[in-house]
């Protein structure tokens, strides 16, 4: 081998040591950058849980609501549990939802991209005869939040068709028809009630398998023959 072919031979293994350094260099410096901007996006998560908690519970206190549906949609107004239950014996209402976080993540090639974080949260709201509402907020597993997501999803579905629906079209067997047109159990309309200002559709949502079931209750104006459209809060019962 020439001097002059060994010199090049050792230039090109040198630059490519230099790139190989760098480019391990760029790994561990943008693990660690995302890394901490991960940690920063779910100590953001917890933090604004509990204070959708804390939030929640002093508008159970001041509402000066005492009916269980009326309780149901102050508590969904500030958690957007998609589902919330309620046990009668324990005077406690129990709002599953998760919640997530975007974060800036640092790649290797120009533009980054996007890290998400998400967590799986119970909210249990408690009122104490004679002490007023406390709360408590537990993180579980994603298997816990995901029929609420579904079912999350179903109702945006269901606020979009019943909004596009003529309002001589809004009786029982009209709804059942525009929101299950396959005939798949997610959707089962219970009544529809026409009163002089606005239509009420009360309808039970399911997760896939009917893991999970949820009373809704679609109001919808009623501006003569024409659409309009829907508002969507959950209920204890249908």
């Amino acid at each position: 081998m020439t001097t002059g072919c060994l010199t090049v031979l050792i230039a090109l293994i040198a630059v490519l040591g230099i790139v190989v350094s760098w480019l391990w260099y760029r790994h561990w410096h943008d693990g660690n950058v995302n890394s901490e901007r991960r940690g920063q996006a779910l100590a953001a998560i917890l933090e604004q849980a509990h204070a959708r908690a804390g939030d929640t519970d002093r508008a159970l206190e001041t509402s000066g609501i005492t009916d269980v549906d009326g309780l149901t949609g102050v508590i969904w107004q500030h958690s957007k549990a998609p589902v919330i239950t309620h046990d009668v014996s324990h005077r406690e209402f129990t709002a599953t939802a998760a919640s997530s976080a975007h974060y800036d993540a640092k790649a290797i090639l120009p533009g980054g991209g996007s890290g998400q974080v998400t967590r799986c949260f119970v909210f249990t709201f408690t009122q104490h005869p004679g002490q007023g509402w406390t709360s408590r907020v537990s993180e579980r597993d994603d298997d816990v939040c995901r029929p609420g997501a579904e079912i999350g999803g179903l109702v945006r579905l269901a606020q979009t068709r019943i909004s596009s629906m003529y309002a001589q079209d809004l009786t029982r067997a009209g709804v059942q028809k525009a929101l299950n047109p396959t005939g798949r159990r997610s959707f089962e309309v219970k009544s529809v009630v026409r009163q002089r200002d606005t239509t009420t559709v009360s309808v039970v949502v399911s997760s896939s398998g009917a893991a999970v079931d949820q009373c809704y209750r679609f109001t919808r104006p009623a501006p003569g023959d024409g659409q309009g459209p829907a508002t969507a809060v959950p209920a204890s019962s249908c």
